[in-house]
């Protein structure tokens, strides 16, 4: 390759970013899926448009599961642990039970319907089985859900890939390996156990390893954060467990251990996430074909309804039934359940075990992800609203980084006062901070100033505390107490845990 054509591929790929961030800011504003619209784009780019032929399954799978593996990190990172702690019973039950009575109820549906062998159906039911982590982390996290609903959704996302994953790809190879049901529960057991051991092995030795060593360079917190996740998964993968749940839960633990630079972590996670979402979504776009694509519209139609209508409420039932959730809670979960890039990554894998009707298995799962994803994700404000499930607005807490200061035995806090934190209009002397902890510097608007203890905190106010680390979390708690519950937060129980 010459320079200039590296040069001209540089510009193409650079342009295809540019127009999908432009693309997904006007979706956003319409209400539109972001996803669809980078499929959109790939679409336009493909055969039947721009004429870019992309035709590699194989190279289609590797890339699909590489960013998965970035967009599932970036997920864990930024899930509160006790929000997950609280669903993970349920969130557990979901990925197991409930993607075990998705898949059967599909597969019959898909048997009944479009008459197809069994194999086959039972392929469809599991590539659709589980929910897709961006799409469910990108629109549910705009919506005021109670912690734990939201949390039961998130964790369900983050632990039913891999379920599917082993499914997908036992029953690909079928013709090759025989299977019997203990031999299935063995594998799932194994390598849910497996991956989850060496996801939190990993996640352990991050943190103690990045408390110990002061890098460089603040740049290069997040990428090490990243090496870590990403290294999980291919230890998971060489000891045959699931890298996805290993990816999940050395990221979950990670992002909830104090480490420097939290959020320039968590806002480097959160932009490798979307570059990977807008890659995957446009090439996942260039490899379907259009013209095969309206053939299959009608077995879609009808699957998809199944998916969304029939298995899916009976997978929440099934699941959450012993654990007393709400109906009403249970209602929405049902329709909360997003499809996007994972079945269609999953549906890659037959194609390359040449699995007959493959093709067309990717086609009517193509088809149903945009059709479903239209459907639901628009309507999911209207369902919670309705469903009575949306949580009153809280004021958000106050986002604290730590720089270290290993010399002064010190840290220096970075934090902001939030639009509707009750940090409002305290004074400096009413926040009652340690005694070996003092507000150095606060930044207003384009200007800086040092308050004094009689200065009064405004709403937007950045703020540079210096604290010995004696003192480091009592200051961090007490600031988040009353950014809650205002300068008499003490009196109102709140000590900002």
């Amino acid at each position: 390759m010459t320079a200039s054509d590296l040069g001209l591929v540089l510009l193409v790929g650079a342009a295809v970013v540019l127009t999908a961030i432009v693309a997904a800011r006007v979706a956003h504003g319409i209400g539109l899926p972001g996803l669809l619209v980078f499929l959109g784009l790939g679409l336009a780019l493909g055969e039947a448009g721009a004429g870019v032929r992309f035709d590699n399954a194989g190279l289609a799978q590797a890339l699909g599961l590489s960013a998965l593996v970035l967009i599932l990190a970036e997920g864990g990172l930024t899930t509160n642990w006790a929000h997950a702690r609280a669903a993970a019973p349920p969130a557990l039950s979901l990925a197991t039970v409930g993607v075990a009575v998705s898949v059967l109820v599909v597969a019959l549906a898909a048997r009944w319907l479009l008459g197809l062998g069994w194999r086959d159906a039972l392929l469809l039911g599991a590539v659709l089985a589980p929910t897709d982590a961006a799409a469910v982390f990108s629109v549910l996290r705009k919506l005021p859900l109670p912690p734990r609903l939201s949390g039961m959704l998130e964790g369900e996302s983050g632990l039913n890939d891999p379920p599917a994953v082993l499914a997908v790809t036992l029953l690909s190879d079928i013709g090759h390996h025989p299977l019997s049901p203990a031999l299935i529960l063995g594998e799932v057991a194994y390598q849910l156990a497996a991956g989850a051991a060496i996801g939190f092995a990993a996640g352990v030795a991050g943190a103690a390893a990045l408390r110990r060593l002061a890098l460089p360079a603040s740049g290069l917190y997040p990428i090490a954060i990243l090496a870590l996740v990403v290294a999980s998964y291919g230890a998971a993968t060489l000891a045959d467990a699931s890298g996805f749940l290993a990816v999940y839960v050395s990221a979950l633990v990670l992002g909830n251990v104090r480490l420097p630079h939290g959020p320039a972590i968590r806002g480097f996670a959160e932009g490798v996430a979307w570059l990977a979402q807008i890659g995957l979504f446009v090439m996942l776009g260039l490899l379907a074909s259009p013209a095969r694509l309206p053939a299959q519209i009608l077995p879609a139609i009808a699957a998809g309804a199944v998916v969304v209508l029939v298995a899916r409420p009976a997978a929440v039932a099934a699941a959450t039934l012993p654990l007393r959730v709400p109906w009403r809670q249970q209602a929405f979960m049902s329709w909360a359940g997003l499809r996007g890039a994972v079945p269609i990554v999953l549906a890659t894998i037959p194609i390359n075990a040449r699995v007959p009707g493959a093709t067309r298995l990717f086609d009517i799962v193509f088809i149903i992800v945009v059709i479903n994803t239209l459907a639901q994700g628009p309507t999911l404000p209207w369902a919670a609203r309705r469903l009575k499930v949306a949580a009153p607005a809280e004021p958000l807490d106050v986002d604290v980084d730590v720089a270290p200061l290993e010399a002064l035995h010190a840290d220096l806090l970075q934090a902001q006062i939030p639009p509707g934190s009750r940090m409002h209009g305290v004074e400096i002397f009413e926040l009652r901070l340690p005694a070996q902890a003092s507000i150095a510097l606060i930044v207003r608007g384009e200007k800086g100033f040092v308050p004094t203890l009689t200065t009064t905190l405004q709403t937007g106010d950045r703020l540079l505390i210096v604290a010995s680390a004696a003192v480091r979390e009592q200051t961090e708690r007490r600031l988040r107490a009353v950014s809650r519950a205002g300068k008499l937060a003490g009196w109102y129980g709140e000590h900002g845990l």
